[in-house]
């Protein structure tokens, strides 16, 4: 599958370089492209410059609403950043027609972290720009989930969160949740956490995106999974895993082919990977309420068999009873086995449904507040009522 991948604001436009780095990987080590074109869009100019692969140009790096904030962000007012990128918007169809291979894209990806304010502001109104003028290509959005200590020190973070959400969901084919907490790793400094959670978070898709562009027979799956099944499973509310787990160099029963010791554990080694994918959800959720998902294996050839396959589907029909599955394979890698794992259509997201309380209750609480300040202010101008002004 090949992707047009758009990052608006800071965290937006690091993803957007880390799909980047997918791309080079892919072509370098596969030969093959999954990124049609990267780009970043931003009101902050400064943002735009911390970049490493995306290219520097004024076509792949955007400055949206220079007028408006001198380059220097939107200060997390998403309103700002929603207006902005409705002057703007034309920067950024401009731009991704000039992606060298657009004809071949299978669907945009459009990345923001939805705490902010210029990705949390533009992400809907892009998102609706290219649904007019592309109707054929799906597109999807990644929301970035803020940190738990943004989350209870910043009101204006859960507002932002809930109106990005309420507005990017209709707009979009599905919506990627992913939560910064759960990729939190506590002994690393603070530059290391952010740049290794955007590699944690871009990691999933790379086997997904290169298994139906794989180009040479000996990587060709029995069962392909391509921008078809994908574009299929993907639907609302959207989680991705990812799980692996190491296939031994030397395994002591290898000279028993036909063994019941081996077949179990190649099999073992299959669900140890699942549960790892299914623990490690881009968000936390139940599996039991998705209506679409889809799970790719990718392991040394002579480790994936139908009873591999059989057993991972089982498992999945088990904890995902109303979901319809799609499942392929990937002869590729080397000493491990990996699953990718997508959750669509997801119908109950308990992280979604509180933003979106917390963000009512905060609302009436700043109106409040606001009355109160007012209050206060009229109380010092009748005080002052008397006194002759120098103007």
């Amino acid at each position: 599958m090949k992707l047009v991948v758009v990052g608006l604001g800071q965290c937006g436009g690091r993803l957007a370089d880390e799909f980047a780095q997918l791309n080079k990987r892919a072509r370098s080590q596969r030969g093959i492209e999954i990124v049609t074109g990267a780009f970043a869009v931003n009101t902050d100019a400064a943002d735009l410059s911390g970049l490493r692969i995306i290219p520097g140009d004024y076509q792949h790096r955007i400055l949206i609403g220079g007028r408006r904030t001198g380059g220097h962000g939107v200060g997390k007012i998403n309103e700002l950043g929603a207006e902005v990128a409705k002057e703007d918007s034309d920067k950024v169809v401009d731009a991704i027609r000039t992606a060298r291979h657009f004809f071949e894209t299978d669907a945009f990806l459009l990345i923001a972290g939805v705490a902010g304010g210029t990705g949390s502001g533009a992400i809907p109104i892009v998102a609706q720009m290219l649904r007019e003028r592309y109707l054929d290509k799906p597109i999807y959005a990644m929301a970035v989930l803020p940190f738990a200590h943004e989350e209870e020190t910043e009101e204006r973070t859960v507002y932002n969160v809930a109106t990005c959400l309420k507005s990017l969901y209709p707009t979009v084919d599905a919506v990627f949740l992913v939560d910064n907490q759960r990729y939190v790793r506590k002994d690393f400094s603070l530059k290391n956490n952010l740049m290794k959670i955007n590699a944690l978070i871009a990691e999933p898709f790379y086997n997904l995106l290169c298994a139906g562009e794989e180009k040479k027979p000996k990587h060709i799956g029995a069962k392909i999974v391509d921008a078809g099944d994908i574009i299929q499973s993907l639907a609302g509310w959207t989680v991705i895993g990812y799980g692996k787990a190491p296939v031994p160099a030397f395994k002591w029963f290898s000279f028993l082919s036909n063994s019941f010791i081996k077949k179990s554990t190649e099999t073992h080694r299959g669900i140890q990977a699942m549960d790892e994918a299914l623990s490690e959800l881009s968000l936390k959720c139940n599996p039991a309420d998705s209506g679409r998902a889809i799970y790719l294996v990718s392991a040394p050839a002579k480790e994936m068999n139908m009873d591999l396959v059989k057993e991972l589907g089982d498992y999945l029909r088990t904890i995902s009873p109303e979901a319809v599955i799609r499942n392929g394979d990937y002869p590729r890698e080397k000493s491990l086995i990996d699953i990718t794992l997508l959750l669509s259509e997801l119908n109950a997201v308990d992280k979604v449904k509180g933003y979106y309380t917390k963000a009512s209750g905060v609302i009436h609480e700043l109106k409040g507040r606001r009355d109160e300040f007012e209050g206060k202010l009229k109380e010092i101008e009748d005080a002052s009522k008397d006194l002759p002004s120098l103007l």
